[in-house]
């Protein structure tokens, strides 16, 4: 397995078919042998841990998914989780356990996001669908001015959750990580922004019940 100069393993430098036929080691290895070695950074321990797991972590998130391409995407992100905190994992750690309830998190993560994405598309769909007795450009105008006003006067915290789902495109987890919050106080502001969004625009939205 190659490392960049970071130290940081390269998912992608492991051949496919190495997944489908692991090479037999010289002696059985533990998972407690693994697990301190990954602890102290050894990239070799983590290539084991990676090539013997990582079919089982993408069939735990595709149950879930039902998207192959995704549930990958998922597992690879599971992968370089488990490297980032591999110093912090307690003694007796299960890494299979740990691996699989990762990818279940991830993809329901993955699932709730969507949800929410395909609410705030409605949301944003009914905003901006002109009223047939007004003008288009006028409304288009006004409704953005509204739009600016009402993303900055959301608190300060659920406008930089907002504004990094909108923005940036991050997934919920993402963003949980870089604000050193829970996914659920994401969600949780995500709910927040949408609510007091939806009241602050409401003239808009009623606009074409006039």
């Amino acid at each position: 397995m190659s490392v960049r100069r970071t130290g940081r393993p390269t998912l992608g430098a492991i051949r496919p078919e190495s997944l489908l036929s692991p090479s037999s080691p010289p002696h059985a290895v533990t998972d407690s042998d693994l697990l301190a070695r990954l602890r102290d950074g050894d990239h070799a321990a983590f290539d084991t841990i990676f090539r013997e797991w990582y079919p089982p972590v993408v069939r735990a998130a595709n149950r879930i998914l039902h998207e192959p391409g995704v549930a990958e995407e998922l597992a690879q992100d599971v992968f370089l989780e488990l490297w980032r905190r591999r110093e912090s994992l307690p003694d007796g750690s299960s890494i299979p356990g740990y691996l699989l309830q990762a990818a279940r998190n991830r993809a329901l993560n993955h699932l709730r996001h969507l949800q929410v994405r395909r609410k705030t598309q409605v949301f944003v769909e009914a905003l901006v669908e002109p009223a047939e007795h007004a003008d288009a450009d006028t409304q288009a105008a006004e409704l953005e001015v509204a739009i600016r006003d009402a993303i900055a006067e959301l608190p300060p915290r659920t406008r930089e959750v907002f504004l990094m789902s909108r923005e940036r495109n991050l997934r919920y987890s993402e963003i949980a990580e870089q604000l050193g919050v829970t996914v659920k106080a994401v969600e949780a502001n995500m709910s927040r922004a949408l609510r007091q969004l939806r009241e602050k625009l409401s003239p808009f939205l009623n606009r074409g019940d006039d």
